[in-house]
């Protein structure tokens, strides 16, 4: 399951769960306000959307999977972990953090949210220049497509979400799964010296740092991540039973 961040939605992923398919079953989704998901309330809680991806996957039939998350993909991801840990088999924060928003971050959501408000475009061209370590015009091209066709509504109650989401770095501690934690050290969004701490709660844990990658590794670094990604994945599955439960013939869902 590869959830996107903010203010995505699944086709982020097209190229990328294209070189997972060829291996694993990929499931994209568009979470709560995003792509053709429609928002369900003013405030789309990362617990709200663990739970969607939960009746996706037992619509599907899917009783355990790995589940990576970019940014606001991996605070839902970790949600899920949470309320339904006993259906993960692994979990990959991309670009992501167990930390709850400082309040220095909260009050920046919120000015998001009134710039947002009052021009929705302008906000969304500033938030998607500082999402690369260095320009990639056609990623940079098909990230602003994908961010327009997102809806102020939408965008609005992802932000007051994210604003209020818990701590979950104790979620981490006492994971009964592997967990891969993905980051970029020209990340703007993100400073990867300051999450590194959180990666020492898991038992079982690796660390992929990205020396080139802004935010955007999946884009910026596709190679070494996509094979990250494919071996922690393998491993994830190795036990008997989780990987029949799982893995199917190679293809990609969008429900």
């Amino acid at each position: 399951m590869l959830l996107h961040g903010f203010p995505e939605n699944l086709h982020i992923w097209d190229e990328f769960a294209s070189g997972i398919a060829k291996n694993f079953r990929v499931i994209t989704i568009d979470l709560p306000g995003f792509g053709q998901s429609e928002c369900i309330g003013y405030v789309h809680t990362m617990e709200l959307m663990a739970q969607c991806v939960r009746e996706v996957m037992r619509a599907l039939k899917l009783r355990r999977y790995v589940l990576a998350g970019h940014s606001m993909g991996g605070y839902a991801g970790l949600a899920l972990a949470e309320l339904y840990g006993e259906n993960l088999s692994g979990l990959c924060l991309f670009h992501s953090s167990s930390y709850a928003d400082s309040e220095a971050k909260k009050a920046e959501r919120g000015r998001s949210i009134e710039a947002v408000r009052k021009h929705p475009a302008q906000y969304l061209k500033s938030f998607a220049g500082n999402m690369f370590a260095d320009t990639d015009d056609a990623h940079a091209r098909k990230l602003a497509d994908i961010i327009a066709s997102t809806t102020p509504r939408g965008i609005i109650a992802a932000l007051q979400g994210m604003k209020i989401r818990p701590q979950r770095e104790v979620i981490l501690k006492f994971a009964g799964f592997p967990v891969l934690f993905i980051w970029g050290k020209k990340d703007k969004l993100l400073n990867y010296a300051d999450m590194l701490p959180q990666a020492e709660a898991p038992a079982d844990k690796e660390i992929l740092l990205l020396e080139n990658a802004g935010h955007m590794g999946f884009y910026e670094a596709p190679e070494e991540t996509l094979q990250a990604l494919k071996k922690f994945a393998n491993r994830c599955f190795k036990t008997p039973g989780r990987q029949a439960a799982v893995r199917a013939r190679p293809h990609t869902e969008k429900p």
